[in-house]
């Protein structure tokens, strides 16, 4: 069946059940309103990434699994996160402002508003990047499964939405989908998961914007995106796919400092393709760009199923 090929579903049961489980934390519906923009990093090795199911749905070194909105406007409104297993709550932070701009965020409050809780066995699960003033628990707190820690936000070590669960044993990272870690990557016969999502191999490497539309090699390397443009230059947003699939629908979109819509561009992706490129843009008006900050999206869709999600951001000066 075609649904069978284009993802791949964590079929296998959980851990036993006296062993530790995880339950989903958002209040979003996965492939709706949110959806897994990141695994934990499954390559050792310096400057490579690696998903658990040998896929590139990862970053070079990322020690958490990363539930992204598809919106601020969602953000705005509130997503409660909730504890995925009982358990105490340890440490926690909530001061910490939700700017994109990372302003003042070191190596040592990168996570952001945040919740450490202890399960026992060894088991402490991370929650990061929280809405300052949410949270709301107290250290030493006992929390059952799905009570709520707070909502997800902007603060830390982020430029979207999105909540950053990282999962410890012992005081190691561990991966939630695969915490065998002397098992090659791949479909795993055992997940932490009481009901694991679905996974799929396309995802969305990069998106941003740009004065022209760029090469495929200018989006690799980096030199296509612009943090800023003149108000008369041409404002364009690209999308870098991985791995797309006959059917996918990509939308760029962008809106300008008011809100308002400038574009929104559909397009059908025909054939299969490891890595492809596609972007869209408008000219300058002829009274040119109003000034001020510029949100684009790049959104991929599988038969109306949310499979990945870039936000991109630009400045016209």
């Amino acid at each position: 069946m075609r649904a069978a090929a284009l993802v791949l579903m964590l079929s296998a049961a959980p851990v036993a059940a006296e062993s530790f489980v995880l339950h989903w934390p958002l209040d979003c519906t996965l492939g709706q309103d949110c959806f897994i923009e990141d695994y934990v990093d499954d390559d050792p090795a310096p400057g490579q990434q690696r998903d658990f199911a040998c896929g590139l749905n990862s970053r070079d070194a990322h020690k958490g699994t990363d539930l992204a909105l598809i919106s601020f406007d969602l953000m705005d409104r509130g997503v409660a996160v909730r504890a995925a297993a009982p358990g105490t709550v340890l440490r926690l932070r909530d001061s910490m402002a939700d700017d994109r701009l990372m302003t003042g965020v070191t190596d040592q409050n990168a996570c952001g508003n945040a919740v450490l809780i202890d399960h026992g066995d060894g088991w402490q699960t991370l929650s990061c990047h929280m809405k300052r003033g949410s949270v709301a628990v107290t250290p030493g707190q006992t929390v059952a499964t799905g009570d709520l820690l707070g909502e997800v936000g902007l603060s830390g070590q982020t430029n979207h939405p999105h909540l950053h669960l990282t999962v410890l044993h012992n005081g190691t990272e561990v991966d939630p989908f695969a915490p065998d870690a002397a098992l090659p990557c791949g479909p795993q016969q055992v997940t932490l998961w009481a009901d694991p999502p679905p996974y799929t191999a396309t995802g969305l490497v990069t998106a941003g914007f740009s004065a022209k539309v760029p090469e495929l090699a200018e989006v690799t390397s980096g030199t296509a995106r612009r943090d800023s443009l003149g108000a008369t230059e041409p404002l364009v947003v690209y999308g870098h796919v991985g791995h797309g699939e006959p059917g996918d629908v990509l939308v760029l979109s962008a809106r300008g400092p008011d809100g308002a819509e400038v574009f929104r561009e559909r397009m059908v992706l025909e054939d299969p393709q490891v890595s492809l490129m596609r972007a869209f843009g408008r000219k300058a008006p002829p009274q040119g760009w109003a000034m001020g900050e510029y949100l684009g999206e790049a959104l991929l869709t599988r038969d109306g199923v949310v499979i990945a999600h870039r936000h991109a951001h630009v400045t016209v000066r």
